[in-house]
């Protein structure tokens, strides 16, 4: 008797470790949820230095031109800044941000695209920055 318990109990605990591993949603590459929401722009903008943030102002972001104009204090070190963006919900970023980036090249937009929830819309993004006094 206690080996039918035994295997009656194994069997219960497979059946729910697989019914409890079981994904209900999708995911991407990058393990992140899927949804049904096609917004895709970029909310916010900034910039940091080694220990703070270099901007004058705020960034001008136009979602429809697809731009964003930024202004770095005088002196900052434009090789080595870490941008951040604030994206619309479930938004994501390509290419990820995992270094500084270098902004010395001062004729040349820098450029991200920003992907939907649903993976479905793409918004590449030019970023331009001047120094400001």
């Amino acid at each position: 008797m206690k080996k039918y318990i035994s295997a009656v109990f194994t069997v219960v605990l497979a059946a729910s470790l697989w019914m409890g591993c079981k994904k209900d949603s999708p995911v991407d590459e990058d393990g992140l949820l899927i949804t049904t929401r096609a917004e895709c722009f970029v909310a916010s903008f900034d910039m940091l230095g080694s220990d703070h943030l270099v901007t004058n102002k705020a960034a001008v972001i136009d979602t429809t031109a697809q731009t964003i104009n930024i202004e770095v204090k005088f002196g900052t070190d434009l090789k080595k800044i870490w941008p951040r963006f604030g994206l619309a919900q479930d938004c994501k970023l390509d290419p990820k941000i995992t270094t500084w980036v270098d902004f010395s090249d001062l004729s040349t937009p820098r450029e991200w695209t920003v992907i939907s929830g649903n993976r479905q819309v793409r918004k590449t993004y030019k970023v331009f920055v001047t120094v400001g006094n």
